[in-house]
C-alpha cells in the first residue's frame, strides 16, 4: 500500500527544491546570482573561488530544480536566479506547513 505522504506531488516538488539547496556552495551561487542579477561561469568561478567543472556541476543541479535560468547569446551563457520560481516553491512549502500533515 502506498504512503500518501510519499506520493503527494507537492511534497516531492518541495523535496527536490530543498535537495537542490542542501549544498552550501549551491546556496552561495544562488545568493550571488540574486545579488548580481546575472552572471557567466567565468565571473561565478572568480566570485565563488571554485573550479569551473565544480561550479558547472552545481549550476546543473540548480537548473534541474528550476532555480536558475539560462540565457544563451552566441558563445556567452548567462545565468540568473529564478526568483519567481523560488518564491513559488516557498509559497507551496508555507501552504503545506499551514495545512499540516493531516491534510496530506
Amino acid at each position: 500500500m502506498e504512503n500518501p505522504i510519499e506520493t503527494d506531488p507537492r511534497l516531492r516538488e518541495i523535496a527536490r527544491f530543498f535537495y537542490a539547496l542542501k549544498d552550501p556552495l549551491r546556496l552561495r551561487i544562488l545568493v550571488t546570482l540574486a545579488q548580481e542579477g546575472e552572471s557567466n561561469v567565468t565571473d561565478l568561478v572568480h566570485t565563488t573561488r571554485v573550479s569551473q567543472p565544480l561550479l558547472s556541476w552545481h549550476l546543473a543541479r540548480l537548473r534541474a530544480a528550476g532555480l536558475v535560468r539560462v540565457e544563451r547569446e552566441g558563445r556567452i551563457v548567462r545565468y540568473s536566479a529564478d526568483l519567481a520560481e523560488i518564491e513559488r516553491q516557498l509559497a507551496i512549502f508555507r501552504a503545506l506547513l499551514e495545512q499540516g500533515a493531516s491534510s496530506l
